[in-house]
């Protein structure tokens, strides 16, 4: 197996879980670094830079989730991806995993074939999303390289969902989503999100976007929604 240049950090308090996906990542070629809790994976990012966090969402100490909202809120981490790993299946703790900025969610227990597949998808989104250069429509301005919004050269904050959301209409525009499909690329065929969230953070994108850049995002009625510069 040709190594990876990937490295992958897998953040878990329980030791035979983090020697069961070194060896299934080790396998599909990736480089792994391995830490127990909060404190330790916080260091290693910032050392070593992931391309891609495993995360349990129950740690001792400081949960997951709050390292994941962490590593979101710091400029110099928000960019890399997240996976969380955990043994809450329900609809609320998914919901509030993703929001937090995470990129996709695994209930445990997952297989080692399921979740280099997940991982995979989660590693191409990211980088179609690194390597795009600055989108620009009607003086709102998209920067994937440093992750930032800005209108008429003015910085606008988001967040995480609704970044990802502009980012996506901005490069498929004029043309008509459903919610699923919107669920779909946004937020990854393999996440179980309700229909009913992508209205809710298309509410978030368009008062982010303020009263006169809103309109770029579209209601189609009996489909979903649409960027354009069309009335």
């Amino acid at each position: 197996m040709i190594a990876s240049t990937n490295k992958i950090l897998i953040v878990d308090d329980e030791a035979p879980i983090r020697d069961m996906i070194t060896v299934a990542l080790e396998m599909a070629g990736y480089t792994c670094l391995e830490a127990e809790a909060a404190q330790e994976a916080h260091a290693i990012i910032v050392d070593q830079k992931p391309d891609l966090v495993l995360l349990d969402w129950m740690l001792p100490t400081v949960s997951g989730l709050e390292l994941a909202r962490r590593l979101k809120r710091d400029e110099l981490t928000a960019d890399i991806p997240i996976i969380m790993l955990t043994a809450k299946g329900e609809e609320d703790n998914k919901i509030q995993g993703l929001e937090t900025g995470a990129d996709d969610y695994i209930t445990k227990p997952f297989s080692p074939r399921e979740l280099v597949a997940r991982l995979k998808a989660v590693l191409r989104r990211a980088g179609a999303a690194n390597q795009s250069d600055p989108i620009e429509v009607q003086g709102v301005t998209l920067d994937p390289a440093s992750h930032r919004v800005s209108i008429d050269g003015a910085p606008k904050e988001m967040g995480p969902t609704e970044y990802r959301l502009l980012q996506f209409f901005m490069t498929h525009q004029e043309r008509a989503y459903t919610r699923s499909q919107l669920l779909d690329h946004v937020w990854g065929g393999n996440v179980y999100v309700e229909e009913r969230t992508v209205d809710v953070h298309i509410r978030r994108l368009r008062k982010a976007l303020g009263n006169s850049h809103e309109k770029l995002v579209q209601t189609v009625r009996g489909t979903g929604y649409r960027f354009s510069t069309k009335a």
